[in-house]
């Protein structure tokens, strides 16, 4: 320690630039780390979401959740498997050890979960991996709003253009729409015109699954060319549901307009969305792991203004229904306002107490070099900067 001290006394110009630099390398770093409310404490987690329209918690549970449940259970690196079953659908959690790669983690679930998609009930379908996202949830929640438009165009628009958009941005793992009429093309079978007919409801419904799809031929050779052939069946309008064949008697068709009406409506309600009182329609807007709060805010902000130009007439597109980059800001200037006091106060009282300005200016001096330290020992650790550490350097 003594020849250190020794050699810094002796090669003042040189220890005074390298404090210099590391200073402005500090600086540099903090402005880049990403900023967020609180550390990212949880375990990597990769969730499993199963839907299963129709069936009672019961039957997920035992037919949907249990089987997922036991093929990732013996995964490797597994740490904890948590699940909820509700009217429908199942979520399950599979939380792997502490410095698990996620990517690697969600490859062995897909894997696992592949095993036994097989072997569950037609009723439900394919289980899909929920995107990575923060434990934060949401940063930002949109609310879309017109008194000219229909829920049902309202939730259109948000899923098909807005929702798509806001996917693009760079950041963003997942938006959720809530609220507004979910479109549908239903048809309203009339029971007397089946029985008029002689056809089943099972038989409307098969010819409304198997109808509704393109279906290749193959190949044909013809004079040194080929030519596909391609049977189109694929549904485009109300008039092709309605022209659907569902059964032939004495070659006579019988359509699906025949037996019914068929017509755009909303599927059934379990939620609502609302803003300021009024229905409306919700996006929550999460972020990936990792992502910079404060920046992703700003890109969403600019993409969102070139939004709210294009709006159809009539729609209304309100951006600070709720923002986490308000909330992060907000704290992370009361940590800073309460770190700046600190280093006054610390200044004021060495220099009434030891009344020796030379004593001051070293404590001033040591103090951001402390800070910068600090913070590129937590850029080293793959921390970011929040209220718990910036409320650490302030003690």
């Amino acid at each position: 320690m003594d020849k250190l001290i020794q050699w810094a006394l002796g090669n003042r110009a040189l220890v005074m630039v390298a404090a210099l630099l590391l200073t402005v390398f500090g600086i540099l770093t903090a402005t880049r780390m990403p900023v967020d409310v609180f550390p990212d404490l949880t375990a990597p987690t990769v969730t499993v979401i199963t839907e299963a329209h129709g069936m009672s918690p019961t039957e997920v549970e035992t037919q949907i959740t249990f089987p997922i449940e036991t093929a990732v259970n013996g995964a490797s690196g597994v740490r904890r498997v948590r699940s909820a079953t509700a009217v429908g659908i199942s979520v399950v959690w599979v939380e792997f050890e502490w410095g698990t790669d996620i990517r690697n983690a969600r490859q062995i679930v897909s894997e696992k979960v592949s095993g036994v998609a097989g072997d569950l009930p037609p009723e439900g379908e394919r289980p899909t991996l929920a995107p990575q996202s923060s434990i934060m949830g949401e940063i930002l929640f949109l609310s879309l709003s017109s008194e000219q438009h229909s829920p049902a165009e309202l939730r259109s628009y948000a899923e098909v253009s807005l929702r798509r958009r806001l996917l693009a941005v760079p950041g963003v793992s997942q938006v959720t729409p809530i609220g507004g009429g979910e479109k549908q093309f239903q048809v309203v079978v009339n029971p007397a015109a089946l029985q008029s007919h002689n056809v089943t409801l099972k038989q409307v419904i098969r010819a409304l699954e198997e109808g509704n799809e393109n279906v290749s031929a193959g190949i044909i050779n013809e004079r040194g060319a080929e030519w596909l052939v391609t049977g189109v069946g694929r549904i485009h309008s109300l008039d092709d549901i309605g022209a659907t064949v569902v059964a032939a008697r004495d070659g006579v068709p019988t359509q699906v307009r025949d037996l019914g009406e068929v017509k755009v409506g909303e599927a059934q309600k379990r939620g609502e969305g609302s803003a300021m009182g009024k229905p409306a329609v919700i996006l929550g807007i999460q972020k990936q792991p990792g992502a910079n709060t404060l920046e992703l805010t700003k890109r969403l902000d600019a993409v969102l203004a070139d939004v709210t130009v294009k709006l159809p007439a009539g729609m209304k597109l309100k951006t600070d229904i709720f923002r986490q980059a308000n909330f992060i800001q907000v704290s992370v200037r009361n940590v800073q306002r309460a770190l700046l006091e600190g280093i006054l106060l610390v200044t004021i009282i060495v220099l009434l107490f030891l009344a020796n300005f030379r004593a001051t200016l070293i404590t001033l001096t040591a103090i951001p070099l402390s800070l910068v330290t600090a913070v590129l020992a937590l850029k080293w650790f793959g921390a970011s900067i929040n209220t718990m550490t910036l409320g650490g350097m302030a003690i």
